[in-house]
C-alpha cells in the first residue's frame, strides 16, 4: 500500500476557550471519500460500523455514518483503521488518524508539549485501499534511540538504507525509545522513517518522555504532539494491532519508571478487543517487556497485576503475538501459568533487539558507522512480521553486513578457534550464535562434509564479542566513540566441540540451524589443526 493513496481527513474547529469543566459530546460522520479531498461532498458513500476511539470507549459509526464520542480536556481522539482502507500522512509524513483536544494548550514543557486546539467535529473520510498483499509484511523495529544529529545519520544509513534495500514491507512500527531523551530530533528521525513511504506506527519508550512533567499524565506530551494517541488500534487484513504505552513515569524515584498500564488504558482494551472474534489475530507493541528482566526475582519491572489483568483479556483469542524492546538484546519468551498467561498454549513474546543496537557503539567500518552489536552478540538491526492466514512468520535482519564472511550471516555468528594442536584434548569448540533461536531450536554442526553432530545450547557470553572487550582493553587509544559493550550471556548461543584428532591443515566447519520461522540456515567457518612436539 502507498502512503500517496490514503485519504483520512479529520475537520476540526480550533477554539480559544477555556477548558471545558463537563464531559462533551463530539458529534462526527465516516464516510468514503471518492475525490480524496478531505470534505464530503454529495453522492459520497456513508460508512457504517468504522470504529472511533477517545483512548478510553470505542463507538462505531451507525448506518448513516454518523457517531458520537465523549471528549475531556487532554483526550486524543482517533479512528482505529479499518482493514481494506487507508489513511493519509500529515505534515511529518506519518499516518494522520488522530486529533487532540486541547483547547487551553497542555503544560508548558522544555520540549514544546501539545499546542492550544479543540474538536468540535470530527470527519472520517476512508479510502480504499490498494490490493492487499499476501501474506501482510510488516517491519518492526525497537529503540533507534538516537542521541545527537550523528547518530540520526547512522539511522538513516543503517537501518533505513537496509530496509529499503532488503524488504518491502506494508507497514512499519517502532517500539519506542525513538530518541535517547532529546525530544527536539523527532523531526529529524521522523523524516528518514517517512522516506520509506510506508504507513508508519510508534509506541512510546522510557527515553520519550518529558522528564519535567510532574507526573505519568503529562509525561508523553510532546511524544503525542509528534505522534497522536499513545495508546490505539490498527487493523490490517489478517490481524488486528494494539500499540501500547506501558511506561509508567515515577519521577524522583531510581528507576524514574516502571513497566505496566493504567486503568485508561485496561477501559480502551476492554472497549476495543470486545469488537473482534475470537479468531482474530492479535499483535501487541509496547516498549517494556512484559515479563520481568531484573536479576532479583522479587523486583518487578512489569507490574504483575497489570500482566494479569492485560493476559486476562488476551486469552479467549486463538492467536496472540506480543512485541517488545528496550533490552537491547534479543529473546523469546513463552508466556504460562507462572507469568499468569492461562490460554490454551503459552503466549510467545518476542523482545527484539535494538535498532541502535549497543547504543550506536563500537569500532566504526569504511563507511564510518558503528559495530554496534549488543551485548549478546547480536547485530543492530529490525525484524520482519509474515502474517498469513492467520498464522505468522518472524526474522531478525542484521543492518549492513560486511561481504564475503560467511562465518556472519543475517542468520547466525561463527566464532572457532583459528589453530589447534593435533591430538589435544578437544575442549575448544565452535560456537553459533543464532540471532533467532528459542531453546528448542536444533543446531548441529560437521567437519570437513562429515556427519551432523549435535551442539549444546549454552548460556554464556559470545565469544566473538569477548575478543572485541579484549581489543577494546589492549588498546593505547579509544578505537571509536564509545566503546562495545560487555559481553553477557545470552539465550541463543550454542557450542560443539572440535576435534583434533583429524589429519594437519585446514578443515572446514558448518552448522545448521533449523528456524521455526525460516527454516533451515548455515554458516560457516574454519580451523587449523598443527603438529606441536612437547
Amino acid at each position: 500500500m502507498h502512503l500517496d493513496t490514503l485519504a483520512l481527513a479529520f475537520t476540526l474547529v480550533l477554539a480559544g476557550g477555556t477548558a471545558q469543566a463537563a464531559e462533551l459530546q463530539v458529534p462526527g460522520t465516516a464516510f468514503l471519500d471518492a475525490n480524496g479531498n478531505g470534505r464530503r461532498d454529495p453522492g459520497e458513500t456513508l460508512l457504517a460500523g468504522i470504529k472511533v476511539s477517545n483512548g478510553r470507549d470505542v463507538v462505531l459509526s451507525d448506518a448513516q455514518g454518523d457517531f458520537r464520542l465523549p471528549l475531556r480536556q487532554g483526550d486524543t481522539v482517533f479512528a482505529i483503521k479499518p482493514p481494506g482502507y487507508t489513511v493519509p500522512t500529515g505534515a511529518n509524513g506519518l499516518p494522520r488518524f488522530w486529533q487532540h483536544h486541547f483547547p487551553d494548550g497542555s503544560p508548558a514543557l522544555r520540549y514544546g508539549g501539545i499546542p492550544a486546539r479543540a474538536v468540535e467535529r470530527m470527519e472520517v473520510a476512508l479510502q480504499p485501499a490498494a490490493q492487499a498483499e499476501d501474506p501482510l509484511e510488516v517491519l518492526v523495529m525497537a529503540d533507534p534511540q538516537v542521541k545527537n544529529t550523528a547518530d540520526v545519520d547512522y539511522y538513516a544509513r543503517d537501518i533505513i538504507a537496509d530496509v529499503a534495500a532488503h524488504t518491502a514491507p506494508a507497514l512499519g512500527m517502532s517500539l519506542g525509545d525513538i530518541v535517547d531523551d532529546d525530544l527536539s530530533l523527532y523531526p529529524a528521525i521522523n523524516a528518514h522513517t517517512a522516506s520509506l513511504g510506508i504507513p508508519w506506527l510508534h509506541a512510546p519508550g522510557n527515553h520519550d518522555l518529558d522528564f519535567d512533567a510532574v507526573g505519568d499524565a503529562g509525561s508523553l506530551l510532546t511524544w503525542r504532539h509528534s505522534y497522536g494517541p499513545d495508546t490505539y488500534a490498527w487493523e490490517e487484513p489478517g490481524a488486528a494491532f494494539v500499540l501500547l504505552d506501558d511506561v509508567i513515569y515515577l519521577p524522583g524515584q531510581r528507576p524514574a519508571y516502571t513497566g505496566g498500564l493504567r486503568e485508561d488504558q485496561f477501559t480502551f482494551l476492554e472497549s476495543y478487543l470486545a469488537t473482534l472474534p475470537d479468531e482474530h489475530m492479535v499483535v501487541l507493541g509496547a516498549h517494556i517487556p512484559f515479563f520481568d528482566t531484573h536479576p532479583d526475582p522479587a523486583v518487578e519491572t512489569f507490574r504483575s497485576a497489570d500482566r494479569e489483568r492485560l493476559f486476562a483479556l488476551l486469552e479467549r483469542f486463538d492467536k496472540v503475538l506480543l512485541l517488545s524492546g528496550h533490552g537491547h538484546v534479543q529473546r523469546h519468551v513463552f508466556h504460562d501459568a507462572a507469568s499468569g498467561w492461562n490460554g490454551a498454549a503459552p503466549l510467545h513474546e518476542y523482545n527484539l533487539g535494538a535498532a541502535c543496537g549497543a547504543f550506536w557503539s563500537g569500532v566504526k567500518d569504511e563507511a564510518g558507522i558503528p559495530d554496534a552489536t549488543m551485548a549478546d552478540g547480536t547485530p543492530n538491526g529490525y525484524a520482519t512480521l509474515h502474517i498469513d492466514d492467520g498464522d505468522y512468520r518472524l526474522a531478525w535482519h542484521p543492518a549492513r553486513l560486511p561481504d564475503g564472511d560467511p562465518a556472519l550471516t543475517r542468520a547466525m555468528a561463527l566464532r572457532a578457534p583459528e589453530v589447534l594442536r593435533q591430538g589435544a584434548y578437544p575442549a575448544w569448540g565452535v560456537y553459533a550464535n543464532v540471532f533467532m533461536g528459542t531453546p528448542d531450536t536444533r543446531v548441529e554442526f560437521r567437519v570437513g562434509g562429515g556427519d551432523w553432530q549435535p551442539m549444546r545450547r549454552v548460556e554464556r557470553p559470545d565469544p566473538r564479542l569477548l575478543a572485541e572487550n579484549v581489543r577494546d582493553d589492549e588498546a593505547a587509544a579509544l578505537r571509536g566513540y564509545d566503546r562495545s559493550p560487555e559481553a553477557e550471556p545470552g539465550t541463543h548461543l550454542w557450542r560443539g566441540a572440535l576435534p583434533t584428532d583429524l589429519a594437519l591443515g585446514e578443515h572446514d566447519v558448518e552448522v545448521r540451524a533449523f528456524d521455526r520461522w525460516q527454516g533451515e540456515q548455515r554458516a560457516r567457518t574454519r580451523y587449523r589443526l598443527e603438529a606441536r612436539d612437547p
